[in-house]
């Protein structure tokens, strides 16, 4: 018994040490998201045009 309530008390802090980097990942995550579809939105051509420039580049790779 006391095993396992020493593996619930690391759990518990391992937890709170690691989720507040989680939530800055997640808030960073969102931030990054939305400047991306911001961008998109504002330049739809380029987008397009960089799309079919990385899939021509993807199949010439992996035609190899």
């Amino acid at each position: 018994m006391e095993m396992t309530e020493q593996f619930e008390r690391t759990a518990r802090e391992i937890e709170e040490r690691v989720k507040p980097q989680i939530e800055e990942a997640k808030r960073k995550m969102n931030d990054l998201n939305d400047q991306v579809t911001t961008y998109v939105k504002a330049n739809p051509g380029k987008c397009v045009l960089g799309a079919i420039a990385a899939g021509f580049i993807i199949g010439r790779i992996a035609r190899r």
